[in-house]
């Protein structure tokens, strides 16, 4: 195929379809030229090849008349192999563009994808001669216009949302209303029965783990495994094909139109702290041909530092992406602008977020990308959720990211599971939590949602693998069992793994009706892993990374009676949450009596119906207590009595019943039973149903190992 080239522009970067033809830009510092490979449909053979003509602004760029969307083709970047200097051009490698909007073929592990001679005697510092091009996925253009049927985005306050982490294909996989070419897909997601049980169990915000175009380790393909949750990303702009029915990026808006017709926004996990380039010994698949000085974080020379030939390892996956360098800032930006402006997400939560702003001196809140993030129009629109924690010194950084951030809060996961565990000395940390860790978050004015409490996530044991493993049970992982954390804070309640015994199963499931009611009735953004609704289990799997399989698809016509229960549980929980304001208030809770309104927002009880003391708090053995949450305090910093209902949460973690003396609130002396998890609740039930009415004076018997709710009647 005979290709004309014209001058193009420089901007946007990737390939951009005209109308009459493809605009091709690359960004590289250090290239000496750059080459565009064009493939025929199956990707396999070359069919044409033009060099870009011009160089403008660091930007290779020019303009290929007639070329249309559906174009396959690949990059070959020429300029210095020097290692040592961070240079490891090598055009004999066909490059995967950084700005693809899609991808298509497989990856296949291969010597020759590799910059490098595998196994030479030099190692990385000599040069592979052989072409790659057979072994590695292409690049397509794509046409972006889509008849959007939802224009208008949920756009759910941070205070009314839920979030619901899922995966794409585990939550599909094994579902009896999904056709199953369709299983496993976004189209798959967007089925009616699909969306109905996620609308009716009340959350507000689907996360979907990672769906950008990632890879598979190859050890993990020479264990006959795959990565399952997708945290290796090679195209930030690309989709996981493997999601997709059909080869079309129309499949991934159409999910999220229909999940928006729903009420439901979406959230996507990305990841844009690493690529699965590796270290030095990795392959050369995309930045490390394009420009390595410039993508990755390379370790400094001089005092005796290895120099730039290495990379600096703040992930514990080989690299770190240089989001100091403006170009990879703009990348990352401009890809989190397209995932809004063109796929129409709502949000995102950012995987490993403090390498995000990272300086070359440790964690930087004032880093260029937290800034922009905050002055960009279209991303301080939507929801940002970190991660914030990495590998690297000074890694851990929950409560450190500036105003307009969500954060992931690990204490909360740590604390309640502790707490409903059985340990000693948890109340005061459990009371901090359940109020959205004001110590961390409260600054700046910052608002309680900046907390983003869970129990479960897809890293870890799932909410009824908590109360039915005492140890994590990874062997299918093929790594000795020695992957995953340990320090589950879990408890069997009395067997490892399944049981006939009954009573261990009632506890059981008590138990993860604590845990929800403790999680969804608590201040701050609740957060929960999808499938704990009715009781998922990965068999005792804390690290499913690889399992794509039956260990981590959803088994819904496994749901037994106790797994209907739950739902119909979690449901009366969500209900709850948005029909009751003072469960989600938008400033912190202090204790502190309002002289203004005579009233304080929150009362800390003892078992006796009087307030705690420093004595209760001091307590280890001290397991049981109430929060008095009132409804008539103020909502906002205007001396102004609310009118809300007021609630009452009894905790008790002892393993005996205790007799728990109901207090007065505002509105006057007789409360109403909204939950008692101690009892399995009936799946027909209305979810507004109550149970019967108390007087203040009265005791109620909380059984052991439950929690009760009462609202002012």
């Amino acid at each position: 195929m005979s290709l004309e080239v014209r001058e193009g522009l420089p901007h946007p970067l990737g390939a951009t379809f005209t109308g009459d033809g493809v605009n091709f830009a690359v960004f590289s510092a250090h290239a000496t030229r750059v080459e565009v490979c064009i493939y025929d449909e199956a990707g396999q053979n070359e069919t044409g090849r033009v060099t870009l003509p011009e160089y403008t602004d660091e930007v290779w760029h020019g303009f290929v008349p007639g070329l249309a969307p559906g174009a396959r083709y690949g990059l070959r970047v020429h300029g210095p192999y020097e290692p040592e200097n961070g240079h490891r051009f090598n055009p004999n490698k066909l490059l995967l563009d950084p700005y693809a909007k899609a991808h298509m073929g497989e990856l296949k592990w291969a010597p020759e994808i590799f910059g490098y001679t595998v196994g030479h005697e030099d190692g990385d510092l000599s040069f592979d001669e052989r072409d790659s091009a057979p072994f590695v996925p292409k690049c397509v253009v794509v046409d972006s216009r889509f008849e959007w049927k939802q224009p208008r985005a949920p756009r759910v306050p941070w205070e009314r949302t839920i979030v619901y982490e899922t995966h794409v294909r585990g939550h599909t996989m094994r579902h009896p209303a999904v056709p199953e070419h369709l299983r496993g897909t976004f189209a798959g997601l967007a089925n009616d029965e699909v969306m109905r049980h996620m609308r009716e169990l009340g959350v507000t915000s689907v996360e979907l783990l990672p769906v950008q175009r990632f890879l598979t380790q190859s050890f993990l393909e020479e264990k006959d495994l795959r990565n399952y949750w997708g945290y290796d990303t090679i195209g930030f702009f690309a989709l996981e094909p493997r999601y997709l029915s059909e080869p079309s990026i129309d499949e991934f808006k159409g999910m999220v139109d229909l999940l928006h017709g729903q009420g439901l926004e979406v959230i996507m996990d990305v990841v844009y702290n690493h690529t699965p380039e590796g270290n030095e010994l990795g392959p050369t698949l995309s930045f490390k041909g394009i420009d390595n000085a410039s993508y990755y974080r390379l370790m400094p020379g001089g005092d005796g530092g290895p120099g730039p030939r290495y990379y600096i390892n703040d992930t514990g996956t080989g690299n770190t992406l240089n989001l100091s360098h403006p170009r990879v800032l703009q990348m990352v930006t401009d890809s989190l602008r397209y995932w809004v402006t063109e796929m129409h997400v709502d949000g995102f939560r950012f995987d490993l977020a403090t390498i995000l702003a990272r300086e070359p001196y440790g964690f930087d809140e004032g880093h260029g990308f937290l800034d922009s993030c905050r002055q960009d129009p279209v991303l301080s629109s939507v929801k940002l959720i970190a991660e914030p924690w990495d590998c690297g010194p000074g890694g851990y950084q929950v409560g450190g990211f500036p105003p307009g951030w969500a954060e992931w809060n690990d204490r909360f996961r740590d604390t309640v599971r502790a707490f409903w565990k059985g340990d000693e000395a948890m109340v005061p940390a459990l009371a901090g939590c359940i109020t959205a860790s004001a110590d961390r978050f409260n600054k700046r004015g910052r608002r309680p949602w900046a907390s983003v409490n869970f129990l479960t996530a897809h890293d870890g044991f799932t909410l009824a693998d908590w109360a039915s493993y005492n140890d994590k049970h990874n062997d299918a992982n093929g790594e000795g069992n020695r992957d995953g954390h340990s320090d589950n804070r879990s408890w069997n309640c009395g067997a490892e793994g399944p049981t006939d015994d009954e009573a261990v199963l009632t506890l059981r499931a008590r138990q993860q009706r604590n845990m929800l009611a403790t999680l969804l009735l608590s201040q701050g953004t609740p957060m929960v892993l999808a499938g704990d609704e009715f009781g998922r289990t990965q068999q005792g799997n804390n690290n499913a990374y690889c399992q794509d399989n039956e260990i981590s698809w959803f088994d819904w016509e496994g749901i037994d009676d106790r797994g209907r229960s739950l739902i119909a549980f979690f449901k009366r929980l969500t209900h709850l949450r948005q029909t009751l304001p003072v469960l989600r208030r938008n400033r912190f809770l202090t204790g502190a009596f309002d002289e203004e309104l005579q009233v304080k927002d929150v009362t800390w009880l003892s078992c006796d119906g009087t307030e705690m003391e420093s004595a209760h708090w001091e307590d280890s053995r001290t397991r049981c207590f109430g929060m008095l949450l009132e409804g008539h305090a103020r909502a906002t910093a205007i001396a102004r009595r609310s009118l809300d209902r007021s609630v009452l949460l009894v905790f008790n973690a002892w393993e005996d019943a205790l007799d728990f003396k109901l207090p007065q609130h505002g509105e006057g002396t007789q409360w109403t039973l909204a939950v008692d998890t101690a009892h399995d609740v009936d799946p027909h039930a209305a979810v507004d149903q109550v149970g019967p009415s108390f007087e203040a004076g009265q005791t109620y018997t909380v059984t052991a190992r439950s929690m009760i709710v009462l609202v002012a009647a």
